[in-house]
């Protein structure tokens, strides 16, 4: 089935006759009637009942029909898209975040971004570090924002960005909101809110233990949105890095004596090519000035 029998096919369903279907797209109408007399053959059935002024459909027609319409339009699109992108109208750009990372870090450069790539089209994934070098390995992503991944792929660039410590994340009404800093000594006997998809839960867990904080009766979260919703209700608290967005109804509290420092980077496959847009928004990255962000 070729794709000019389908627009031969469709003028016809459109004029249902095989002279004025010839004239709108150009060609003899001999040519025409043995391309639909081809496609008839390959769908094994009339398509039309020709009579000398005017043609009808035939069953097998009407059902062809929308399916050959579906066919064409797709077609059309494809094309249009392939044109856009050659020509830069159209400029896809995939980004794979870590679930702890505050993408608020990164839209002023996604803004700046805009301005230059007009059609830019972002396309965002959340994972935790085994799924963003996936995405990465797969060519999901183009571009990729985590702390450390821990993966020892030889082809995984990495460039660091920023390293920033931790704070106590509370609600706005709990007893420890109204301090400047706090020591580690005083999260003793609070319930801790554990964000099992950080990066360095494991690390952050352990020095815990040795202040004595275990862990005991703690609740497992499963995203910072969680997070928010049940520090405002009291439910508990959290360490989380300080990036951490604070949402209404919570506050963060600097913590004296914890030794905890996460390192955000930003990844690309070496030796893979990259779209101007990833460029781009690489050399921004890579160009900015994270020291307000940075212990």
């Amino acid at each position: 089935m070729e794709m000019h029998q389908i627009r031969y096919f469709l003028a016809v369903t459109r004029h249902l006759n095989f002279t004025r279907a010839a004239e709108e797209c150009h060609v003899a109408q001999p040519s025409l009637t043995r391309a639909i007399k081809l496609l008839e053959e390959e769908l094994g059935g009339e398509l039309f009942r020709r009579e000398r002024n005017l043609s009808h459909l035939t069953d097998l027609g009407m059902r062809m029909q929308p399916l050959m319409q579906q066919c064409y339009d797709s077609a059309l699109n494809a094309k249009s898209l392939a044109t856009s992108l050659k020509s830069g109208a159209v400029a896809p750009l995939a980004l794979a975040l870590s679930r702890t990372v505050n993408i608020g870090l990164i839209v002023p450069h996604l803004t700046e971004l805009t301005t230059t790539f007009k059609g830019l089209e972002l396309k965002f994934r959340r994972g935790n570090a085994e799924q963003i070098a996936e995405y990465l390995k797969k060519g999901e992503a183009e571009l990729a924002l985590a702390g450390p991944l821990g993966t020892t792929w030889e082809r995984l660039d990495t460039w660091p960005l920023l390293m920033e410590g931790y704070g106590l994340f509370v609600g706005k009404d709990h007893r420890l909101a109204g301090r400047n800093t706090v020591a580690v000594s005083d999260i003793r006997g609070e319930r801790l809110l554990v964000r099992r998809y950080c990066e360095q839960a494991d690390q952050l867990a352990r020095q815990l233990q040795g202040h004595g904080i275990t862990g005991t009766g703690a609740h497992e979260i499963a995203n910072d949105a969680d997070l928010g919703a049940l520090l405002a209700a009291n439910a508990g608290v959290a360490i989380a890095p300080r990036s951490t967005p604070v949402a209404h109804g919570m506050m963060r509290v600097q913590v004296d004596g914890l030794e905890l420092r996460r390192a955000i980077n930003i990844y690309a496959v070496a030796g893979r090519a990259r779209s101007p847009a990833a460029s781009a928004l690489l050399k921004l990255l890579r160009a900015a000035d994270w020291s307000a962000h940075t212990d």
